[in-house]
């Protein structure tokens, strides 16, 4: 899995599975933003992954809920 940790000018630092790594920021399509589950295109682009990451941000929230006691 590849997510967007941040943006540092014009490359995108993504956590990876074995650590981070950067990418340039040019080789992601659309408007992602930090936090955001990517995957590769056959061109060597990415993009964003949209279903993996609404279920990431849902699971994230849904444990932040369950620790505030809410």
């Amino acid at each position: 899995m590849w997510i967007i940790d941040r943006f540092e000018e014009t490359i995108a630092v993504i956590e990876t599975d074995d650590g981070m790594t950067e990418i340039p920021r040019s080789q992601i399509l659309g408007d992602a933003r930090e936090g955001d589950i990517l995957r590769q295109n056959p061109d060597g682009s990415y993009q964003t992954d949209a279903a993996a990451t609404q279920a990431r941000r849902e699971k994230l929230a849904a444990r932040t809920r369950r620790l505030m006691g809410k």
